[in-house]
């Protein structure tokens, strides 16, 4: 779903990094595995081909999180939730940055790349089902955001609520503002 521009897959924060050796090397007969490569030679040409691979099938499952500003992906606040694009490069934006540090996937934020490719907002509402996990007590205020603000560019998880086949995994912590709205 993701990848940040510029960041190898050697690169222990890299998302094809992780995804090769949490997940990828431990299923067996995995038919195909298709990267985001966000430092490809020629970014704009890796776009075409993630979004030419994606419009050939239907995705049966996203599974996503949402970041403690909102957002899903990498579709920070202002979110565009126009583009039909599959697959587009976005800014990141400072706050978003900043939780890639304090959780521990970089040391410091000079060190979190500007950019990175992400599934657009609606490429992931097309999905079949979406399975959204949300741990932690840093991420309550999203969760609350998510289920009770009204849908807006500027709450990009908002947006999930349109989505009927669409599960939300909380831990105890992350939910602690949902019954009861006590933002």
């Amino acid at each position: 779903m993701n990848e940040y521009v510029n960041l190898p897959d050697t690169h222990p924060s890299s998302f094809r990094y992780y995804l090769k050796t949490r997940f990828v090397k431990k299923v067996q007969n995995l038919g195909a595995f298709h990267a985001v490569n966000g430092d490809a030679e020629d970014l704009d040409a890796e776009i075409v081909r993630l979004n030419t691979l994606i419009k050939e099938k239907d995705v049966d499952v996203a599974f996503l999180g949402i970041g403690e500003n909102g957002h899903i992906g990498f579709n920070d606040p202002p979110a565009n939730f126009e583009t039909n694009d599959p697959y587009i490069v976005v800014d990141l934006e400072e706050r978003c940055r900043r939780q890639q540090v304090s959780e521990g996937w970089f040391p410091k934020l000079d060190d979190v790349p500007l950019q990175a490719v992400t599934m657009s907002v609606r490429q992931i509402l097309k999905a079949k089902n979406l399975i959204c996990s949300v741990p932690d007590q840093r991420k309550a205020r999203a969760v609350a955001m998510c289920l009770y603000d009204q849908i807006s560019v500027y709450a990009p998880c908002t947006v999930l609520r349109t989505k009927k086949e669409c599960t939300l995994l909380l831990d105890k912590t992350s939910s602690m503002l949902v019954m009861g709205d006590r933002r």
